[in-house]
């Protein structure tokens, strides 16, 4: 038995539990789900665990990019983003350290076991939800709090834990293997794939965000800025922040101009108003 490698995939796992949405531990929502649950800081962590931080962030912004435009709607989510970085991440970072590799593991981990995992969950839940309504009517102030949080966070951690661990520490000898035997061709199609679900990521957010054909003009010259002039993120984002205050500025003189002009000539309006009005319609 590697030790190593079962204390290093159940620290992965334990970090898959802290940065859960319905996980309370680390300040809520707001410091698990938000911040520990995403790739990137997953591929931080997964980095330091592994004694490789740098690959371990390489993998996390892959990962990140494809899951950048993930969203619950409902309740409901078409993976689940936190196996997805923890599994995927820290299966890559125990095999090949591969980006490419961890879009691929994270995609298959997010989308199949962890919603299942995640589904069943939901569902099981029902369960204390239905005996804290009861210790309500009761008064049972100490079976409300086992039945919302102790109960519910135990349950959480075992389905969280354990199935991070297991795919750590069991796979990690199955994907060396795997890799191994696959021919040449078929590991550079997965690598060629995993390169481009990135690329796929940021276009979803892009179709998110954007909602004017004419803002793409901003997006095409900060990539020209970034590809050919070789400036860093750091500047563009200063002269980005400095284009929107200006836009926002112009945007907003122009809607406080209409009305002080409408008042300066209250009959011009009168007028103006006058002449698209059909009095047939009322």
């Amino acid at each position: 038995m590697n030790g190593l490698l079962f204390f290093r995939a159940l620290l992965v796992g334990i970090f898959c539990y802290l940065g859960a949405v319905d996980t309370p531990w680390v300040y809520g929502v707001v410091g698990g789900f938000y911040i520990l649950g995403r790739p990137l800081i997953a591929g931080f962590v997964c980095g330091i665990i592994f004694g490789d931080v740098k690959a371990g962030i390489l993998c996390g912004l892959a990962v990140q990019a494809v899951f950048i435009a993930s969203m619950h709607t409902g309740g409901t989510s078409n993976t689940e983003i936190t196996f997805a970085g923890y599994g995927g991440i820290g299966l890559a970072m125990a095999t090949t350290k591969d980006p490419a590799i961890a879009v691929a593991l994270a995609l298959f981990i997010g989308q199949t076991f962890g919603l299942i995992f995640y589904n069943l969950k939901m569902a099981g839940f029902s369960y204390f939800n239905r005996k804290a309504e009861q210790a309500c009517q009761r008064g049972d102030e100490h079976g409300l709090l086992m039945q919302q949080i102790v109960y519910p966070q135990i349950v959480q951690a075992i389905v969280r834990i354990v199935p991070v661990w297991l795919a750590i520490y069991l796979g990690a000898d199955a994907v060396k293997q795997l890799i191994a035997i696959v021919p040449k061709q078929i590991t550079d199609i997965v690598t060629l794939l995993g390169g481009v679900l990135p690329a796929l990521g940021i276009a979803m957010l892009m179709n998110i965000l954007i909602k004017q054909k004419s803002q793409l003009i901003f997006f095409l010259f900060g990539f020209a800025l970034v590809a050919f002039s070789k400036m860093s993120i750091i500047g563009l984002v200063f002269i980005a922040v400095t284009v929107a205050y200006v836009l926002f500025l112009s945007s907003g003189n122009k809607s406080k101009a209409q009305p002080q002009a409408e008042a300066a000539n209250p009959s011009a309006t009168a007028t103006n108003s006058g002449d698209y009005e059909d009095d047939d319609m009322f």
